[in-house]
């Protein structure tokens, strides 16, 4: 698999808004050098990021007793309090101590009488709510919003890698998760494995994540170098996960990156991680191997590299 050196010594800011061949080339130029970018010109309402970022900080608030009402699933939706994840599945580095975060996730929304539920795709079903007056409808609408963002991405990936398709069609029925998270601060000189979020590779297709001023996201350059992606109201960050590197043969990178938390305030975030349909099959697509020389890798079933790094994560898909 063809792997990239980081050349990259700041996260690019891509304008969505710039003509079609200059976003694609500027997407393809990130993620290959770095694997992250800041994107603005996304077309999302900041009223619509706000009011998801009202709906986190109310619903963080509860009462532990409350949150854990609606704890999380089999199905992966609900409440994660804090200290309960460790990331035993991460490619970067053995994780030794549980995130210190709390979330609340949501998937795609599946009635039970959906072809998905009946079809019995893995973890297909409806979310769990709590019990907050508007919650419901602002955390829709920028899970809906953002959904839209990085679907249209994701095409323009498609015809940059010249995939005629064979990437964006996997998202006809895309598997989406959005977290509401919150960092508690974490004292400057706790230990260094204390993470906000450990040191890992998105396992996925793409994450844009919507930050607030309070910072702690790095991006690892190498050598045990950490870049700060520092806040820029309004922009996303941009992520590749572990399948579109799959999908490009490891043309596109998929960067380790973590969370410290240690500025003296609590950090919030609002992430979509936007994946293919759960019974994909991923493989390097056509244009990006080359005649006669074997693939980097083999083709996958994306639900069972879901289940394998949840299951190495949560109780709840320990089976």
């Amino acid at each position: 698999m063809y792997i990239s050196p980081v050349r990259s010594t700041s996260v690019p800011i891509i304008d969505l808004q710039g003509a079609r061949a200059s976003v694609a080339a500027q997407l393809l130029e990130a993620y290959e050098h770095i694997g992250f970018a800041q994107i603005v010109g996304h077309g999302v309402a900041p009223d619509v990021v706000a009011a998801a970022f009202e709906a986190s900080r109310r619903f963080h608030a509860l009462p532990l007793e409350e949150k854990l009402g609606i704890a999380l699933d089999h199905n992966h939706r609900g409440y994660i309090a804090d200290g309960t994840a460790v990331d035993r599945s991460s490619e970067v580095v053995t994780a030794t101590a549980a995130n210190r975060s709390e979330s609340f996730m949501m998937m795609r929304e599946d009635a039970p009488d959906s072809r998905e539920v009946r079809n019995r795709t893995p973890m297909a079903g409806p979310n769990q709510w709590p019990a907050l007056d508007g919650f419901r409808d602002a955390v829709t609408a920028c899970h809906d919003a953002m959904r839209d963002t990085a679907l249209d991405i994701l095409q323009i990936v498609d015809e940059a890698l010249d995939g005629n398709g064979a990437i964006i069609s996997t998202f006809e029925v895309p598997t989406t998760w959005f977290r509401l998270l919150h960092y508690p601060s974490v004292a400057t000189d706790a230990p260094e494995d204390v993470f906000g979020s450990a040191p890992h590779i998105d396992f996925g297709g793409i994450t844009l994540v919507s930050q607030d001023a309070a910072g702690g996201l790095q991006v690892s350059m190498g050598g045990g170098d950490w870049l700060d992606v520092e806040p820029i109201d309004g922009a996303f960050v941009m992520n590749s996960g572990s399948m579109l590197r799959r999908w490009s043969n490891g043309r596109l990178r998929a960067t380790p990156h973590r969370v410290r938390n240690r500025g003296g305030t609590d950090r919030y975030s609002c992430v979509l991680f936007c994946d293919p349909h759960m019974n994909t099959i991923v493989e390097p697509i056509a244009s990006c191997c080359e005649e006669g020389v074997q693939p980097g890798c083999e083709p996958i079933r994306f639900a069972d590299v879901v289940a394998h790094h949840l299951g190495a994560i949560y109780e709840q898909h320990q089976f």
